[in-house]
């Protein structure tokens, strides 16, 4: 491993989390290998630490060490990381020197090692049926979920997301420019397992769930058509159902840098503080759900609702709710032009 990408495995003891994750989306290895002044390894973080850290109350504010795990895995030499790593499918191990400090990372080298995909077997319910307006022009030709992302059309790429998991029972809810989409997947010669489910009007990003009453029984993925998420899927569902969720949404970290030196002013102009260029943290719907099929129960047929209205339909409910978090570089949507280039150069890099 070269030494630019050496640093980017590698981060200060004294980082708040919000930085962490940036640095893990950053160097795309998913953990980040935390030092002390002298640079000796004293502990590492990845975004699953991240997750329990948020999960338990924590903030993305909060120091980096207080969710690190503190008793690393590391080797002396290449050989000794090699065995650790392929013993327990670990993400990365650092191999250190006499002082502790890190001078390599193995991280499994190239067509050496893949992550086995736990079948998972449930439905998934696409929504599929909006216009797409943001998208427009191309969504005044095709439908959105069939603007192609490189070789393939968005929901084929989320649909072989999903099939890598053996989730190959398809419930598509379509309404506008639906005949296109169904004559895409007749001559599609990889053949997907889709029931299709049309809205005579527009029913929003949850209304449609409705024409699902009582053709399926089983806990669902439920996603738009325009999101494509890369994460861990197996952790999400352990976590539902260990939860006892009714509803799951999947929700990935941002960080946003505000390009500007921010004031706070207090009476009289007088300044409170200053902070130059500050990250600003948060947590986004990424418009993916793991779902109760009782939940089917609280949507009326024919009329239009957000997913997000159901979700505090069944909140106020009293019934379990939560939020599983993923790290942005786990999230890629293409509801605007810009990001629909962002999703192409990620999967494709030119």
């Amino acid at each position: 491993m070269d030494s630019n990408e050496l640093q980017n495995l590698i981060g200060r003891k004294d980082i708040k989390v919000s930085e962490a994750m940036r640095r893990i989306n950053k160097n795309s290895f998913g953990i980040l290998f935390l030092v002390d002044s002298k640079d000796a390894l004293i502990s590492c973080i990845t975004d699953g630490d991240i997750r329990r850290w948020l999960l338990s109350g924590g903030t993305m504010e909060g120091a980096a060490l207080d969710a690190a795990n503190h008793q690393p895995k590391y080797a002396k030499t290449i050989d000794e990381a090699k065995v650790l790593y392929h013993k327990r499918n670990y993400i990365a191990i650092p191999i250190i020197d006499e002082s502790g400090i890190v001078i390599d990372v193995y991280t499994g080298g190239v067509g050496e090692h893949h992550k086995i995909r736990t079948p998972l077997n449930i439905p998934v319910v696409i929504n599929a049926g909006g216009r797409g307006t943001r998208l427009d022009p191309f969504t005044r030709v095709l439908p959105k979920p069939l603007i192609p992302v490189g070789e393939l059309p968005i929901i084929e790429l989320i649909m072989q997301e999903y099939q890598s998991y053996s989730c190959n029972d398809f419930h598509i809810i379509v309404n506008y420019k639906r005949d296109l989409m169904k004559a895409y997947f007749a001559d599609n010669e990889r053949q997907y397992n889709i029931t299709w489910h049309d809205e005579e009007k527009p029913l929003g990003t949850g209304g449609g769930l409705s024409l699902l009453r009582g053709r399926i029984e089983d806990t669902f993925f439920f996603a738009n058509c325009d999101a494509l998420l890369t994460a861990n899927y197996e952790g999400m569902l352990e976590f539902h159902r260990k939860s006892r969720n009714v509803i799951t949404m999947i929700c990935a970290c941002k960080n946003i840098t505000i390009p500007y030196g921010v004031v706070d002013m207090g009476r009289n102009g007088v300044i409170k503080g200053m902070k130059e260029k500050p990250i600003i943290s948060f947590l986004t719907n990424t418009g993916i759900y793991i779902v109760e099929p009782e939940v089917i129960d609280d949507v009326e047929d024919d009329v239009p609702m957000g997913f997000p209205d159901i979700v505090e339909i069944v909140r106020h409910k009293g019934k379990n709710v939560a939020v599983f978090p993923v790290s942005e570089n786990d999230w890629m949507d293409m509801g605007q032009l810009p990001e629909l280039e962002k999703m192409r150069m990620r999967l494709y890099g030119n």
